[in-house]
């Protein structure tokens, strides 16, 4: 044992040493205790009947587990905020505040938090309880400001800047947007930051038509003209490049207005403006440097389109007119290029701000420039940083105070488990079935995965499922008493969980190992008697089956009618069998010499019993049951003293440190079988009860028989 200027104490349970941890000091300085002594060094947060606030704030680092560092470092940290350390070790809820340590500079911060608590929660009194710490909306809903570097819109102080917090909300925050202290929806710095640097970069674009006209050629127009021009444009551009073709060849034309199996294909189809296939035809009908047509001639398919860029676009920039000439149209197309470009840079913003605001409402808040002001308001949230920690230091502190030494007596030591005062934090509630109600019964998060390790541990093993509505969960339940007779998958029990909750558990999987003493010393002849009620059970389906089958032939025989006397060239039937005396007597002989044989090996053994003296006879019997029982006996023993608590643990996520045995005395505590309770009446009576063969009574005459049969015989040799 390493040295340590504390000043330990332990107590034996388990087969092994176990550190006493009920003063104040001994969890203090649990750093100087050697962890080797510790009996787990790591658990899951998962699957423990405890406090899961308290298991989350101990998990700093958030990884599901709590570790030795952590519970030292926790019970360090309330014991320097506490005047009494023993109150840590023994539990106290509500605190009192006169319990908090005001000495030093952090203790009064704590204290002067914890009055600010219950004033905001409008309580008097001097305790403070984990559901007043639990209860963060309540406690900062009446302020503007609560350290979290968060602002919410009642964090403005004015409309204008209230609606701007929205908006950024809205934008950055999506379905899950960030809670601030108070529960409401908030911003911080990186929000902010985010939402005007993509506000700055879109605004700037957008406003570059402000500056170059040439990004908008008809003005306010502009945008519909674009649109206009770009839902047509790669049709108009088809129009006249076909008809420059057939500028170039004469033979083009009749090959570019489509061929007769196209217009036969559409005959026979029910036709509307927005047919795809007419669409596919050319914009018009092709010639050799013909303008285009914006009034008639032109595809039904396209002509909306064609009337809006001709008063969208060509008519506000080229006039009124009835055609459009390739030299036009490309005039047309290059007035549009800048913008086209313009366009093109828009930033790509991952917020899509104008987007969800809308243009009208992202320029209004650029023109605004709240950036600084939104600035301004969470450095002053941020200046609470100090009192806001010390609220959240006053809900550690109480939930520490209240759970750190059930915790440490369910990690450090087995206390709980092993003193059977309580249940421990891995005991998920008692099982009821087959007559016995366990006690050591753990979650199971994945079944497959715990049968593997926790099979190790030694233990009768009966996974279950249980339901209750449509909730399910598993567990393992252990049976340490009684027999296994009657347990097999699909049984049904109840379990109640440390709520005190009924579920429907039934039986899914079981880890066979043995259970008790009295059930390795009943095996081998229960062995026996089910193989022979097999034999007996399978001889007399065999005779009956024989009985039935000869019945059936004799019935079938006598209801067929004669057959004909058989033809002279017939075989005949072979003739029966004469019967064999000496055959017989010979296997009536045999018989008789088996018995004799097993009456002669009966009479010595009661010869020789009834030769030992009155007091070698209970030691004979003792004897012989002992060589029938004592192996199964002797490797059950072996296995039972050889228990381990840890695979059990281990297979949900603990670190066990320790062998945890689960000794004889122990395990039967674990599993209590069904008793009449002390001084109860109980009526004998059974209207019932199947009727009693007096075997006691055959028994007794059989033996008597025996012996004077015995006794004549040696009567009759001397």
């Amino acid at each position: 044992m390493t040295a340590s200027a504390h000043q330990w104490r332990f107590f034996r349970a388990g087969g092994f040493d176990q550190v006493r941890l009920d003063r104040g000091d001994d969890l203090i300085h649990l750093d100087q205790l050697d962890q080797k002594l510790w009996v787990a060094l790591s658990c899951p947060v998962d699957g423990l009947v405890f406090d899961a606030r308290t298991l989350a704030l101990l998990d700093a680092d958030g990884d599901g587990h709590v570790r030795a560092s952590d519970l030292i470092a926790a019970c360090q940290w309330a014991g320097r905020l506490l005047r009494d350390r023993d109150r840590l070790a023994a539990g106290v809820a509500p605190l009192p505040l006169s319990a908090i340590d005001d000495s030093t500079e952090e203790g009064r911060t704590v204290l002067a938090s914890a009055r600010e608590i219950l004033k905001n929660l409008g309580k008097a009194g001097e305790t403070i309880s984990a559901e007043d710490t639990a209860d963060s909306v309540r406690i900062f809903a009446a302020t503007r400001f609560n350290g979290d570097g968060l602002i919410t819109v009642a964090s403005a102080g004015d409309a204008a800047l209230g609606a701007v917090i929205a908006d950024i909300v809205a934008v950055c925050g999506g379905d899950t947007p960030r809670l601030d202290r108070s529960g409401e929806a908030g911003v911080g710095t990186e929000e902010c930051d985010t939402f005007f640097a993509e506000l700055a970069a879109w605004h700037d674009w957008w406003r570059a038509p402000q500056a170059q006209p040439e990004l908008a050629p008809l003005g306010s127009d502009s945008e519909a003209a674009t649109a206009a021009l770009a839902a047509i444009r790669g049709k108009v551009d088809d129009y006249f490049a076909r008809c420059r073709l057939a500028a170039f060849d004469p033979r083009a034309a009749g090959a570019m207005n489509g061929s007769d199996e196209d217009f036969r294909a559409l005959a026979l189809q029910t036709l509307s403006p927005g047919s795809a296939d007419m669409a596919e035809l050319p914009l018009a009908r092709i010639e050799a440097d013909r303008p285009l047509p914006l009034a008639h001639g032109v595809n039904p398919a396209w002509d909306a389109a064609v009337a809006a860029l001709r008063e969208q676009a060509i008519a506000p920039l080229l006039g009124a007119r009835d055609s459009l000439s390739d030299t036009d149209w490309r005039t047309l197309c290059a007035r549009f290029d800048a913008r086209a470009g313009w366009l093109a840079a828009r930033p790509a913003g991952a917020l899509d701000i104008a987007g969800k605001l809308g243009e009208e409402r992202a320029a209004a808040i650029a023109a605004m420039a709240p950036q600084a002001a939104l600035a301004r308001l969470i450095e002053q949230d941020l200046a609470l940083t100090g009192e806001a920690d010390a609220i959240a230091a006053v809900d550690r502190l109480v939930c520490y105070a209240r759970d750190l030494g059930r915790l440490a007596n369910n990690f450090v030591a087995f206390h709980d488990f092993y003193t059977r005062q309580g249940k421990a934090v891995f005991q998920a509630g008692t099982l009821y079935l087959d007559g016995r109600s366990c006690d050591l019964v753990v979650p199971v998060l994945d079944p497959a995965k715990h049968a593997a390790l926790a099979g190790l541990s030694g233990i009768y093993l009966a996974y279950c499922e249980c339901t209750r509505g449509a909730e399910k969960r598993s567990i393992a339940a252990a049976f340490t008493a009684g027999d296994s007779d009657q347990l097999m998958v699909g049984r049904n029990g109840v379990f109640y969980d440390h709520e005190g909750k009924d579920w429907d558990a039934t039986i899914t999987k079981i880890v066979d190992h043995p259970i008790s003493i009295r059930q390795a010393f009943w095996s081998p002849y229960k062995k026996l008697a089910r193989l022979i009620g097999e034999q007996v059970q399978k001889l007399t389906a065999a005779k009956a089956k024989a009985s039935d089958d000869m019945m059936a032939g004799g019935v079938a025989s006598a209801q067929q009618p004669a057959a004909p006397a058989p033809a002279s060239t017939a075989a005949a039937p072979p003739a029966p069998a004469p019967f064999d005396a000496a055959k017989f007597a010979g296997i009536f002989a045999a018989i008789g010499l088996a018995l004799g044989a097993i009456g002669t090996a009966l009479a010595a053994v009661v010869t020789g019993f009834l030769g030992l003296a009155w007091w070698q006879m209970p030691i004979a019997v003792g004897g012989l049951m002992l060589l029938v029982s004592g192996p199964a006996m002797a490797m059950a023993w072996f296995k039972l003293r050889n228990r381990n608590l840890g695979p059990l643990l281990d297979a949900n996520g603990w670190a066990v440190n320790a062998r945890a045995k689960i000794n004889l005395s122990f395990g039967t505590s674990l599993t209590q079988l069904a008793r009449l309770p002390e001084g109860a009446e109980r009526a004998l009576s059974d209207p019932y009860a199947d009727r009693k063969t007096p075997w006691k009574l055959y028994l007794a005459a059989l033996v008597l028989a025996i012996l004077l049969l015995v006794w004549a015989t040696k009567s009759g040799g001397v």
